[in-house]
This record gives C-alpha cells, sequence and structure tokens, in this order.
C-alpha cells in the first residue's frame, strides 16, 4: 500500500524498517530518544525499540563519532545522528583520520559500516554557523559515501542502502525541505542503490545537474523555459561520493551543453569537480562552455532577504540557461 509522507517523517521510518530487520542496528546522538531528535526526524523509535538501541549521548559530537566508530569496528551498525552538518567540523578528525581509512589501513580485517546523518544546507534562517552545504568538505577524503537525497523516496530508499553499506557513509538530509512530501511504498524494490543518479525530467537542449533544493529549484526553471521552447533535461546525483559520471555523460551526447546547479561556493565543490572531469575526459562531447550556478563565496547571510539572495534562484537558472543556448 502507497503512504505519503513528508521528508521528515520518512527518516523515522526508513531508521525503524532497518532496525526490525537488522538488530545490529543502533541509533545514538542527543535527544533522539524520548524528544525524537532537535528536528523531530526520530519519534517513536525510542519507544519501540528501547535505551539499548536508541542511546542518547552527551553534547559531544566527538563522543558520538568515536562511539559509532568504536561500535562499528566490533560488530554494530551505528546510525549516528549530529544534528546540523556544520557541526562535522568538531568530529573531523576523527571522520576524515580514523573511519575513513581504517578498513584500508588493516587491509579490509575491520570494516567500518556506520552512517553519519546530518542536516544540511541554507534556506531556513540558521545563520552562518548552521547553514552550510557540508557535503563538499568531504569530497578529498577517500573511504567515505557521501549522499545528498532530494525527495522523500530517495530519503528512504538510500538511507536503507546507506545503512546495509559496509562502508561509512555521511548521509546529508536538507533542513529546508522537510516539509515535501512524497508516496512510499515501504518495499525492498523502494531501496535505492548508492551511486545511481536519476533523470527527473528528459530534454534535449542543456543537461542540469542539481542535488536537493536546487534540483527542486531546476525542475521549476524548467517548467518556464518549456514555454520558451528551450528543453532542460534534470539529473539529480543523489549521491555525490560515488558519482554517476556516466549517466550526465549519456545525457550529454543528446544535448552538448552542461550546467550544474549547487547550493555553496564553487570552489572544492562536487559541481567544480564534474566540470573539470568532463572537460578533461570528454571535451569533444561539449558545444558550449560549461556553467556552474553556486552561491556567493561568502558565509552564509542571516537575514532571509540576503540568504535568499546568497542561493541560486529559479530565474538564475532561467537565465543561465537562455543565455547558454545561444552557443
Amino acid at each position: 500500500m502507497t503512504t505519503t509522507y513528508n521528508y521528515r517523517q520518512i527518516i523515522s521510518k526508513a531508521i525503524a524498517d532497518e532496525m526490525r530487520v537488522d538488530q545490529d542496528v543502533i541509533l545514538i546522538g542527543e535527544d533522539i530518544g524520548a524528544a525524537g531528535g532537535a528536528f523531530k526526524t526520530t519519534p517513536g523509535l525510542f519507544e519501540e525499540f528501547g535505551p539499548n538501541r536508541v542511546r542518547d549521548t552527551p553534547i559531544s559530537e566527538q563522543a558520538i563519532v568515536g562511539a559509532a566508530l568504536g561500535s562499528a569496528m566490533t560488530g554494530l551498525r551505528p546510525i549516528a545522528d549530529l544534528m546540523f552538518a556544520d557541526f562535522a567540523g568538531v568530529g573531523f578528525d576523527q571522520i576524515a583520520n580514523q573511519i575513513a581509512k581504517y578498513r584500508y589501513m588493516t587491509n579490509g580485517q575491520v570494516t567500518v559500516p556506520l552512517v553519519i546523518r546530518m542536516a544540511n544546507g541554507a534556506g531556513s534562517g540558521f545563520g552562518a554557523q548552521h547553514s552550510q552545504s557540508a557535503e563538499n568538505w568531504f569530497l578529498n577524503i577517500p573511504g567515505l559515501k557521501v549522499v545528498t537525497p532530494g525527495t522523500v523516496a530517495d530519503l528512504y530508499g538510500l538511507l536503507r542502502s546507506s545503512i546495509r553499506e559496509n562502508n561509512p557513509v555521511l548521509f546529508f538530509e536538507h533542513k529546508n525541505l522537510f516539509a515535501i512530501k512524497g508516496d512510499v511504498e515501504g518495499l525492498e524494490s523502494e531501496i535505492v542503490p548508492l551511486g545511481v543518479a536519476d533523470v527527473v525530467r528528459s530534454g534535449t537542449d542543456i543537461t542540469v545537474v542539481a542535488n536537493q533544493m536546487m534540483r527542486h529549484r531546476a525542475l521549476e526553471a524548467a517548467d518556464e523555459l518549456e514555454a520558451d521552447g528551450i528543453s532542460l533535461e534534470v539529473i539529480d546525483p543523489r549521491t555525490i561520493v560515488p558519482f554517476d559520471d556516466d549517466t550526465v555523460l549519456q545525457s550529454l551526447r543528446r544535448t552538448s551543453r552542461l550546467m550544474i546547479v549547487q547550493e555553496g561556493p564553487r570552489d572544492g565543490s562536487w559541481g567544480a569537480s564534474l566540470v573539470s572531469r568532463v572537460v578533461t575526459e570528454n571535451f569533444e562531447l561539449l558545444d558550449a562552455p560549461p556553467v556552474v550556478l553556486s552561491s556567493e563565496d561568502s558565509p552564509v547571510p542571516y537575514a532571509g532577504n540576503l540568504e535568499e539572495l546568497w542561493l541560486t534562484s529559479v530565474a538564475d537558472i532561467v537565465a543561465a540557461a537562455r543565455h547558454q543556448v545561444r552557443y
């Protein structure tokens, strides 16, 4: 039976469904128990699974990450809730130098099957220290998988897939998408494999690659541009490590134009990395210079009007697409 959930609600469903089928799955973090999570994403889990499998922690990201690492090394499948993605900076050493490298340094004798969940992104008025697109921080750390779901169904399917993964996964949930709704059946067919992009709209003129909130803005722009006879093909990468280059390249063979729409500054981002790979390895597919629409190179503003200016808008996408098709 198909049921409608919002992005916030589907998180606890995905976790509960995995905890029911695998007794080794545990959840740890601040206020995730009786309080149901700081963003109310874990209600009901403490009541169903009890304090041994749903454990509230002190206010210490280092303790949460360290406990997740230790429990994963000894046979459990922990899900660590870090609340704001920005707080990953506090546990960065353990994530970058321990979690990402442990399987490699033990020649595969020890696996680290853990998920670190984080609330990501701007648009909700949380200010510069609580609104960053932190997924880009981890692109230069081999050993981590990085997931950025943009819909209810993808969040559900990717989170279940991440919990089953035998390597560490950083799982980013966009705060500004908590209210969006979608249908999920809760069946095995709903599980989404890591590293597979989704062509969410077919088109012929420009390949647009956009994730999370920017996916939705790209689709709005595609609707507007259709009236002008400009056809956008919109691809959601869903997983930025590993990245599904093949789906993007297949699209470029039809459109010959590439546009990236992402949140956060351009330098060091997944969008800039994708453009680099396409230009150096498949330059012959392009009939126009690739475009990267990104945020200003500044901290995220707190004032709502400035924050919205900082983010790429639907109008920005429309204007860039109209310019690019002139080539």
